[in-house]
């Protein structure tokens, strides 16, 4: 009898505990539910958790979390053209190609040689951050990465730009998608290809399935993660258009993007760190555009010239992208695209 007691009071005490620690972790993944939710409008439920373990996995892609700021871009990838874009673009001495598109409606409104295609040169390191933000995603952001000889004579033997970094240099996984995007660092750009993909050429592979999924694999074809010329690296000026509605619609890209300067993390080679600049946008920031260049990406081979991708909010709130190519000079491309905005927008 007295066994019999013993034992209906030991699995009383096992059963409530059971249910204790039910309640309790229920109680935790609703609180978790409720933080995903804030943090990743339209993906709500995701725990930081899964990210992480998303992160993680070779491959695997982080969805977009969405932002106030994009939400009035129109939906897709595929653009028309505007009963009006016949009055294209002229003026002396202007860019050989140039394209402005309404972000809100996908209308090409105005535009001079915009269909056939170009060189896009760095332009090309907007997708390399892009498919790098997505497969990587923000868990890893502050992951330190070692930067290789491979990786800095990767630049040098190509004559490209360099964020500046040392050889066994280690950084954050965040100063290498500046790196790549404000002093348009081909060493920065290697270095993120190979945390990404494992390697240079297996990362343009991954360019290339994302050109597939945004439906431009038809027009474009990318062979490098940095934008050096190739037979076989080229698009339009609308498809680099939709990469950079894509980037922008990414909260790492867009925040990357609009980054004037930035100063990366200190270390032996460099104890106060390296600060960078995007010129375009320093450039650019004090001139009249009808409304603020928000987003920007230059690029230069001798193929392509000097060309630039950006993104301006109108003073009416109206979304544009413009896509130059084939400017004498990196100022002529910069005045390009602010006489296109003031023409165009209001």
């Amino acid at each position: 009898m007295i066994i019999a007691v013993l034992a209906a009071i030991l699995f009383g005490t096992v059963f409530l505990t059971v249910q204790l620690r039910r309640k309790i972790s229920s109680h935790d993944t609703g609180e978790s539910t409720v933080a995903g939710s804030e943090d990743s409008a339209g993906d709500a439920g995701t725990s930081e958790s899964t990210d992480a373990a998303a992160a993680e996995t070779p491959g695997a892609v982080q969805e977009n979390t969405g932002s106030a700021e994009t939400a009035d871009f129109f939906s897709g990838y595929t653009v028309h053209t505007a009963p009006s874009v016949a009055a294209a673009l002229t003026g002396e001495g202007m860019s050989d190609h140039a394209v402005l598109i309404n972000v809100n409606t996908g209308e090409i409104v105005a535009g001079k040689n915009w269909e056939g295609p170009i060189v896009p040169a760095s332009m090309t390191k907007i997708l390399t951050v892009l498919v790098a933000a997505e497969h990587l995603g923000p868990a890893a952001l502050d992951e330190p990465f070692t930067v290789t000889i491979d990786d800095t004579d990767y630049s040098y033997r190509n004559d490209g730009s360099a964020a500046g970094f040392g050889i066994d240099e280690t950084v954050t996984v965040r100063d290498l998608f500046y790196g790549t995007i404000l002093p348009s660092g081909a060493d920065a750009a290697s270095a993120l290809a190979r945390r990404t993909a494992g390697s240079r050429e297996a990362f343009a592979d991954l360019m290339n399935q994302k050109l597939a999924e945004l439906g431009l694999a038809d027009t474009a074809h990318f062979t490098n993660c940095v934008g050096l010329y190739d037979a076989g690296h080229y698009c339009t000026l609308t498809d680099m258009a939709m990469i950079l509605k894509a980037a922008v619609e990414n909260d790492i890209c867009r925040e990357v993007l609009s980054a004037h300067t930035w100063t990366t993390t200190a270390t032996e080679q460099h104890p106060e760190g390296i600060t960078i600049s995007n010129w375009f946008l320093r450039r650019i920031e004090d001139k009249d555009t009808h409304g603020e260049v928000r987003c920007a990406k230059t690029g230069f081979v001798k193929e392509s010239r000097n060309c630039a991708a950006s993104w301006h909010i109108a003073s009416d709130g109206t979304d544009w992208i413009c896509v130059t190519a084939g400017a004498h000079s990196a100022w002529r491309c910069i005045y390009d695209h602010v006489d296109i905005y003031q023409k165009f927008t209001q």
